[in-house]
This record gives C-alpha cells, sequence and structure tokens, in this order.
C-alpha cells in the first residue's frame, strides 16, 4: 500500500504551486523529492502532513485518505522538518517522553528504542539538557531519535543530512535502510544526490510544480548523461534550464 498521491494541485493562499502531480512510495520504499528551490518539494510535503490543503486531488496513506480521516491519517507519519522545532522549556528527555506520549506509545518497550537511538546519536548523557544548550546539529539529531522512536509506517524526512556530521550521517543512511527493510515508506528530500543515491530506490524531478522525472538514480543518470559519481551536478545542469531541456 503505501503513500499515493493522485493529481494533487495546491498551495498557499493565492499561490498555485503543484499542478495535477501524482507519485507514490510504497512499503519498503525510499523515495527522494529533487528539485530546484521553489520547484514545490516543501509544498508536497506540506500536503501530506495536513499543513495545507489541496485545491483538488487525493492523499491516500495505508488505505486511509487524508481528507476523510485526518487523526487516523496522521497517526501512521513520523516527519523531520528541514529546521529543528523543540521546546524551550523542556528537556531532552521531556520531549521525548511528550512525544511518545502523543502517540500513545510511551511505554518501555518505546523508551528502550529511544534510549538505543540516542546511543547511536552519542545523546545519551543529555537527557537532563534544555534545547538552549545543544548546538545546530544536537537540535537535528534530537529531531531525528523523536521521528525514529516511533516506528511510523511513513517517515518524512526534508533534508536529512543538514547539519550533521559525518559520523551521524552515516547513522541516518542507515536508519533510513532499517526503515525500509522492516517495510515501512520513506519520504525525503535532498539537495545529496550522489550520496542518496547510494540508498534510495527512487528519484522523482520536481520543476514548477510538475513531475518531470520519476525512475532509480541509475536511470536519472543515464537520462541526463551524468556519471553516478557527477549526481550533485544534477542541479547545475537543470539550473536556467527550460521546460523542454529538462523532459
Amino acid at each position: 500500500m503505501g503513500l499515493n498521491i493522485e493529481n494533487l494541485s495546491g498551495g498557499y493562499a493565492g499561490n498555485s504551486v503543484l499542478k495535477n502531480i501524482s507519485l507514490a512510495v510504497a512499503d519498503g520504499e525510499i523515495v527522494a523529492l529533487i528539485g530546484l528551490n521553489g520547484a514545490g518539494k516543501s509544498t508536497t510535503i506540506n500536503h501530506v502532513i495536513g499543513e495545507l490543503h489541496p485545491k483538488q486531488g487525493t492523499i491516500t496513506l495505508n488505505d486511509v485518505q487524508l481528507s476523510a480521516e485526518p487523526t487516523v491519517f496522521k497517526s501512521q507519519i513520523a516527519y523531520i522538518p528541514e529546521q529543528p522545532i523543540l521546546y524551550d522549556e523542556l528537556t531532552l528527555g521531556e520531549h521525548l517522553h511528550l512525544m511518545l506520549a502523543a502517540h500513545e506509545m510511551d511505554n518501555s518497550t518505546a523508551w528502550n528504542r529511544a534510549l538505543a537511538l540516542l546511543k547511536t546519536f552519542r545523546l545519551e548523557d543529555k537527557l537532563h539538557w534544555l534545547p538552549i544548550h545543544f548546538s545546530k546539529g544536537m537540535r537535528q539529531k534530537v529531531m531525528l531519535v523523536s521521528a525514529f522512536m516511533l516506528d511510523a509506517p511513513l517517515l518524512i524526512v526534508d533534508e536529512p543530512f543538514l547539519g550533521l556530521d559525518t559520523l551521524a550521517q552515516k547513522a541516518v543512511t542507515n536508519l533510513l535502510r532499517q526503515q525500509a527493510k522492516a517495510g515501512r515508506s520513506v519520504l525525503m528530500t535532498t539537495h545529496l544526490l550522489t550520496s542518496a543515491a547510494q540508498f534510495v530506490d527512487k528519484f522523482i524531478v520536481l520543476h514548477e510544480g510538475h513531475v518531470y522525472f520519476e525512475g532509480s538514480p541509475k536511470a536519472l543518470a543515464k537520462k541526463y548523461g551524468l556519471a553516478m559519481t557527477q549526481l550533485d551536478d544534477f542541479f547545475d545542469l537543470i539550473q536556467g534550464a527550460g521546460i523542454d531541456e529538462i523532459k
């Protein structure tokens, strides 16, 4: 089943961004939305998490339609935004307990999973710290722990490697692979295509609110005449390109 977006059009007040797009993220699949700034990646994510209401189209996750059953739909999602969102007055431990309680999962099994993730990201001794003491990278790690500990059917990650050191980037890659291996779906955005090509199943190129390509990393490289090690050059290739040139 997984995530299915069909004929979605929408955007912000007075600004139509997405134009009749359709895409899917199957169970056990890792899909990366890619494109230049303003292509519609974040707008797509904001529609999926229910922050924006579509002008037309449907969004379904495991046979649950967002418009019909929003609470049930959203309960299946773990979301990691590009910019970490933390409460200044809550410690790291309180943040995690609050997240688990919100998903009715504040039990020993889930907490042990959270502790294991804290150790992975070298935060196990920071449970009593307040966000004011966290660096940008540490804040991002808190968001990663908060999401991965939920074992949600759909994980949405906006730029997962932003602000992370090399060890944390490797940990995230391994965790994403584990999510997919367990049969869960992953939808992400990234500008690091060469790195992402090592573990994503599919790239979806958005350009001016349209889907212009959908396929494997190898297929993307072949279509645009790039070596697999040159995929990061993709954005330079399409920068300023006309519609006909990127189809």
